[in-house]
């Protein structure tokens, strides 16, 4: 097992991170079934929202495992630079072989890299799925205003909640995943150029536990699946 990978079981031993199951059918949400207009779209809305965020978090798991190896290239190079206290051995013994393995090196570390580069450009592409789902239930909202006044329908579309709590819960996921998505295009930036073992950890500790998505955007998804009848009471 590699330093990094030796080093990260210590950190994450005790840590639980799962991918949610997929939305199940259940008896609670079938009188949803047939529904139409602003609560249908509502409804498609939340499922759209569940699968971008499994989406998403298979990508974090991807993408995690490309930063590691990305650390356990630098670590390696690192390692097999020569140290000060020991006089360098000829040139026609180390040019060839050096050179070589110099290049092997930052062949694969650039291949791992653009492997980040290829799931923080996913990731982008999701939060953009997510501005537009905003976008629709903003929407929503201002036409409920527009038919029924600033306080909205008196009976609620789904279990309980008026339109402005849909927007209210769009809003929190989506300023939860936009924060996130800066922070992994700063890691992307910097995390091959960094020579520093404890921040390279830093590093790899904030890519895995996604600190702008905490708990709590994770209920606020699963309340939206409860209202709109996506999980069962």
């Amino acid at each position: 097992m590699s330093e990094v990978g030796q080093n990260w079981d210590n950190i994450s031993k005790d840590t639980t991170y799962s991918v949610p199951a997929d939305v199940p059918m259940s008896s609670s949400n079938t009188k949803f079934s047939a529904v139409t207009g602003s609560a249908r779209k509502i409804k498609d809305n939340a499922a759209d929202w569940h699968n971008l965020m499994l989406k998403w978090d298979k990508l974090n798991n991807d993408g995690f495992q490309c930063a590691t190896n990305i650390v356990n290239m630098r670590n390696s190079q690192r390692d097999q630079q020569p140290l000060d206290d020991f006089p360098p051995a000829p040139a026609c013994q180390t040019f060839p072989s050096a050179v070589q393995q110099q290049a092997a090196g930052a062949a694969e570390l650039q291949d791992e890299c653009s492997r980040l580069q290829a799931v923080v450009d996913r990731m982008v592409v999701i939060v953009a799925k997510m501005e537009h789902l905003m976008s629709v239930q903003r929407g929503i909202q201002d036409l409920e205003e527009f038919q029924f006044g600033p306080e909205g329908r008196t009976l609620p579309l789904c279990h309980s909640w008026k339109t402005q709590e849909f927007e209210e819960s769009s809003r929190v996921l989506l300023a939860a995943f936009s924060q996130e998505l800066k922070l992994k295009q700063v890691i992307l930036q910097e995390l091959a150029h960094t020579a520093v073992a404890d921040l390279h950890m830093v590093y790899l500790s904030c890519w895995l536990h996604q600190p702008f998505i905490p708990a709590q955007t994770r209920l606020a998804l699963e309340a939206l699946l409860l209202e709109t009848g996506h999980r069962s009471l």
